[in-house]
């Protein structure tokens, strides 16, 4: 079993490898937007919690996001825990690190999916999916064969994210930049960090994480 985080702006390809690692390793991914979804139409004590403060329009605590990761991490754990947008600063890094240490857990990796700027902008810009069954294409590199039409469906519903542009994605790379990466020095300094090219092709992004992991453990 391993633990790791995967870190690296939005667009980097977190999601895209976290679910290459569920299937390829049997890891858990818990990602913090999945968690509250789920936790809102729980029933549970911490769901009940977490549906009165979205309902309210909050932003949901450190406390809350750390009670939820602790059920998650005394449940089911396959082959270990792939953090997939959590922590984003450094209060919760700590308090993931306390709450870990408390279960008698380890974190075993670090994985910072580097990327240049410009080309994250062009990669996302250009992206879009299919309504219907969610296959992802672009404009530039994997266009549909027909235009507008998807190809493994046949649907002509193609949709394309409102904050799938460069303003907004700049905005969300400054944010990122602002409290997310202080991270990438504080694993440092930890023994924890590893960084891939997160531009490479996708099958190469997966073996130089495997790589990262297999010397982890």
């Amino acid at each position: 079993m391993i633990n790791i985080i995967l870190l690296g702006p939005p667009g980097a390809g977190k999601g895209t490898q976290a679910k290459r690692l569920v299937e390829g390793r049997n890891m858990v991914q818990l990602s913090t937007g999945d968690m509250l979804r789920e936790a809102k139409t729980s029933g549970s004590e911490m769901g009940l919690k977490v549906a009165a403060v979205m309902e309210r329009g909050e932003l949901v605590t450190d406390e809350i996001v750390i009670g939820l990761i602790r059920e998650k991490l005394t449940g089911e754990a396959g082959g270990g825990f792939i953090f997939d947008g959590f922590p984003r600063t450094l209060k919760q890094a700590d308090a993931l690190a306390e709450l870990m240490a408390d279960l008698g857990q380890s974190l075993d990796a670090v994985i910072e999916m580097q990327v240049d700027d410009a080309a994250l902008v062009a990669r996302i810009t250009g992206r879009y999916t299919c309504g219907d069954c969610g296959a992802v294409y672009h404009d530039q590199t994997r266009p549909t064969k027909v235009d507008g039409v998807c190809d493994d469906c046949g649907s002509g519903k193609m949709v394309r994210r409102a904050d799938d542009n460069a303003d907004a994605l700049r905005t969300r790379l400054l944010e990122y930049y602002k409290k997310t990466s202080p991270l990438i020095g504080y694993y440092y300094a930890k023994g924890k960090l590893s960084s891939v090219d997160g531009l490479a092709e996708m099958d190469a992004v997966s073996a130089a994480i495997s790589k990262v992991l297999d010397g982890a453990q």
